[in-house]
């Protein structure tokens, strides 16, 4: 189970596999964000999903299995009844509107939608991901200056220990110096494994070497 946004790549990496897209409401709720003020349409999706939320907000850290039972019963109703108003919606407006292309954002990944009602485990949008990648996003433009080729492969590895770090509940700083150093000191190629962030706090304290 992959939790995605509506980039196509992840239909072609799911395609003939295993794997299932859990799409992002968060995505669709942006798209009507736009024609809010000016149509009545986007005013009541905008209404409908926020329902949705609302549930969210009251079971946000319960177990998997309580998630799953509280969107079985109250925003499974939200759901079932938005799929046909969306369809009936998208029959009144040019086909060619934005307002149309938003309908059919979320009417062509409705499996994926609805997935979050099936698997607590699943969250209800991608945010947290989001915000997790921002100050990566942010960097974008000085990871374009990273020196030379070697260096922009680098700087992805370095980035992704970093965000695993933080991740984990590891200081990144302190992690990446202690490692480098076990590494300088003859640390075993075979046993790099160790090094990982998951597998980090479980290391003995590195004593110093006169």
């Amino acid at each position: 189970m992959l939790q995605v946004d509506g980039y196509a790549a992840y239909e072609v990496l799911a395609k003939g596999s295993a794997i299932r897209l859990a799409y992002c409401w968060s995505h669709v709720r942006r798209a009507f964000y736009e024609f809010a003020v000016i149509s009545p349409i986007a005013t009541e999706a905008l209404a409908r999903i926020a329902a949705l939320y609302r549930v969210e907000a009251e079971i946000r850290g319960r177990p998997a299995d309580e998630r799953r039972a509280v969107r079985q019963e109250r925003s499974r109703l939200v759901i079932e009844a938005l799929d046909p108003w969306l369809r009936e919606k998208l029959g009144l407006v040019s086909r060619k509107s934005k307002l149309a292309d938003a309908i059919r954002y979320a009417l062509s990944r409705w499996a994926g939608l609805r997935l979050f009602l099936d698997d607590g485990r699943v969250e209800i949008d991608s945010n947290i991901v989001e915000r997790a990648i921002r100050p990566l996003a942010l960097n974008r433009k000085n990871a374009l200056f990273a020196g030379s080729d070697g260096g922009g492969q680098h700087w992805p590895v370095i980035a992704s220990l970093i965000e695993t770090c933080k991740l984990v509940g590891v200081e990144p700083h302190a992690y990446l110096t202690d490692v480098i150093t076990r590494i300088v000191m003859g640390h075993p190629q075979r046993r790099l494994d160790d090094l990982l962030p998951w597998a980090y706090p479980t290391m003995p304290v590195l004593k110093a070497v006169a």
